[in-house]
């Protein structure tokens, strides 16, 4: 059941996300997103298989979240986050329940890299990782030979 969240609405229409004011927070707030140019975080979210938006009374967008999936079995969560003036009213929540409950991927292995907010995810079936073989990304990567 979804969390009730009394003067925010949670909605997954891609048209109504506000690229400016993800770019915003993801871009100055976040440790996961600094790294992305506006150009490469707008070419994210039109990649996405997924995007939901938390919006206040007045319309704004002050939470967000996307996946990337292969549409029939896996997906990944990335870029959830909720502006810390609304935090503490179960928007991050309602985010995840929206995304991962209640759409087409509520069957689907769902994961997701995280340094923080291990309890939130919890609730939705999230652990701690068994086995998990990564390739990092980008320059720090060692070529191989």
């Amino acid at each position: 059941m979804r969390p009730e969240t009394p003067g925010y609405e949670i909605d997954d229409d891609p048209e109504r996300i506000d690229l400016d004011a993800a770019w915003t927070f993801l871009s100055t707030e976040a440790y996961w997103g600094k790294w992305r140019g506006r150009e490469d975080f707008a070419a994210q979210v039109r990649a996405s298989w997924r995007v939901v938006g938390a919006y206040d009374g007045t319309g704004a967008m002050v939470g967000f979240a996307r996946a990337v999936s292969d549409g029939l079995a896996l997906a990944y969560l990335a870029d959830v986050y909720v502006d810390p003036a609304h935090r503490g009213r179960r928007l991050g929540v309602a985010l995840v329940h929206v995304m991962i409950e209640e759409g087409p991927g509520a069957e689907f292995r769902w994961m997701l890299h995280t340094s923080d907010a291990h309890d939130l995810y919890r609730k939705f079936g999230f652990g701690e990782p068994t086995t998990v073989l990564e390739r990092p990304a980008g320059p720090s990567r060692q070529a191989v030979g």
